[in-house]
């Protein structure tokens, strides 16, 4: 008598435990962003152009360099600050000026942002200058999408592959 107790004690026990646990895995229903919404999310590191072009080493000052310096190009490390924006329908949702990391500046430039927006149809525009030029943009793509309820959209930006990458 005692054993049948003990383990139909600890049936109910574990029972009620895996119906707790069961319960609250699934309520109450989380939703990372608000109903009717979708995602952009802009990610990408690029390095810009140099801030002073390399220039070029005589056959001189080559020879002058001790042997494991010795190197065609004389240039130096600071980077040009990037600008990215991402227009949406015409309206700027993101616009900023990326500053290269590392110590002496000479590392790439990074941006990772997640931007909410209504769902439906929309035209996307991104946009990089990564050159000493004043105004305008060095890259610029501009994409017609259709964006459905928790939908997620990755811009990239890759300058081998052409410009940003929507994905």
């Amino acid at each position: 008598m005692p054993d049948t107790f003990r383990y139909a004690s600890q049936f109910l026990f574990f029972t009620i435990v895996a119906v707790f646990v069961g319960y609250f895995s699934n309520q109450p229903v989380h939703r990372h962003f608000p109903e009717g919404m979708a995602q952009i999310k802009l990610g990408f590191a690029h390095g810009a152009k140099r801030k002073i072009d390399c220039r070029k080493l005589t056959a001189k000052e080559i020879a002058k360099l001790p042997a494991n310096q010795r190197r065609p190009n004389n240039c130096t490390r600071g980077r040009i600050p990037i600008h990215v924006q991402l227009i949406l329908d015409g309206k700027i949702l993101y616009d900023d000026l990326l500053i290269a990391t590392g110590l002496f500046q000479d590392g790439r430039g990074k941006v990772y942002r997640k931007i909410t927006v209504p769902v439906g149809p929309h035209t996307i525009t991104a946009r990089l200058r990564d050159s000493k030029r004043a105004s305008g943009f060095d890259y610029e793509t501009t994409r017609q999408v259709v964006l459905q309820p928790y939908q997620n959209i990755a811009i990239d930006f890759r300058a081998d592959a052409g410009g940003f990458l929507f994905r």
